[in-house]
């Protein structure tokens, strides 16, 4: 759980007189409470953003199940969008009502738990990397239910993690407090753990010499694919170690933040790097690139090698009869970066010729 909430749990002062439940924060927060004249403006700005990102990947979303396109990711990422507005939107409520606990505490929880979603679409888009790079390993049971422990475990810390947020805010027993400050140190470091995850999946997938060809899936060039998505994750971990690395501080007074809790560091690393992820899988279109075949569930079927067995025997009975069937193999090609369809209109040409020799 993000640092937002985390600053919260400080015991009130003795000489003060709490008022609650819930109990109003006494520490500083990343960002603070929001202002009418500085943090609606921007976070209308942002919601704007947010708003427009879940119309686009809703309508991508709707155009693709339409032509038989399945990309669940897409709802999402439109799922995504609309948590992060709802988000903005009880942030310039609370702008309004600045002394309401309980919308401060929706907001907060909002801001904390939103990004989880983005986390698990791109540790599962360094999933099909990894198998596209490595088929046999990659789709191993035990590295496929480690994959799925992961996401149960990001799934079950946050419901966890939530709970004990909301607890702490209701009760002024300094060992509740302790034991919701601790959890959610846990559930900060262990998101950023995942929002980094991707980028060492990927570059093991690059560096580990390959047993087979690499499975290409998708549109594009799979290189570009690597790109995509270790800048995606780059930013995403660059928000999540910022706030897990300030959460460890010592707690400052909620009147005087350091300057790691300035609202330009609230919405850079925050609302600003999930709008420059959210907008990259729109431009770079996701749906294309990171698709794969339905109902996917080994080696050869992010290629189609499967299905392409029954055409391939026939060209290995026509070299068996002792026709060669020869072509040369591109640099490209031989480090496997050439479009899948490049290499299909290749083996085509080298078919007709055969075809022309017999």
């Amino acid at each position: 759980m993000d640092r937002v909430l985390i600053a919260r749990q400080s015991v009130p002062p003795q000489n003060a007189a709490p008022s609650g439940p819930p109990y109003a924060p006494t520490t500083a927060a990343l960002g603070g409470r929001p202002t009418i004249g500085l943090d609606v403006p921007i976070t209308a700005v942002f919601l704007f953003l947010f708003l427009c990102g879940a119309v686009s990947h809703m309508t991508i979303f709707q155009l693709n199940r339409r032509r038989g396109h399945k990309f669940l990711f897409s709802g999402a990422l439109f799922g995504f969008c609309m948590a992060r507005s709802a988000t903005c939107v009880m942030r310039i409520v609370w702008a309004f009502r600045p002394t309401n606990v309980s919308i401060a505490i929706a907001a907060s929880i909002l801001v904390a738990a939103g990004v989880v979603i983005l986390f698990i679409v791109t540790l599962m888009f360094a999933q099909r990397i990894l198998r596209a790079a490595h088929p046999r390993s990659g789709w191993h049971p035990l590295l496929s239910w480690a994959f799925t422990a992961l996401y149960a475990i990001i799934v079950a810390s946050l419901f966890i993690l939530i709970s004990f947020t909301v607890l702490s805010f209701y009760t002024l027993d300094p060992t509740k407090r302790q034991t919701a400050h601790d959890l959610q140190l846990y559930g900060s470091t262990l998101f950023a753990v995942m929002a980094f995850l991707p980028i060492p999946i990927v570059l093991a997938g690059v560096i580990v010499p390959h047993k087979t060809r690499v499975e290409k899936f998708g549109s594009g060039r799979f290189r570009t694919k690597l790109y995509i998505l270790i800048t995606a994750a780059f930013l995403l971990s660059l928000g999540a170690w910022f706030r897990v690395g300030t959460s460890y501080l010592p707690p400052r007074p909620a009147d005087n933040p350091a300057w790691y809790q300035s609202k330009a560091c609230f919405y850079v690393f925050d609302f600003g790097v999930e709008v420059l992820v959210i907008w990259l899988y729109i431009l770079v279109r996701v749906d294309r690139r990171f698709h794969v075949p339905d109902g996917s569930k080994g080696p050869g079927d992010y290629s189609g090698l499967v299905a392409k067995t029954s055409a391939n025997e026939g060209l290995d009975k026509a070299c068996g009869e002792g026709r060669m069937v020869t072509r040369l193999m591109s640099e490209e090609e031989v480090f496997d970066d050439v479009p899948e369809e490049e290499l299909e209109k290749a083996d085509r040409e080298a078919a007709k010729v055969h075809d022309i020799e017999k």
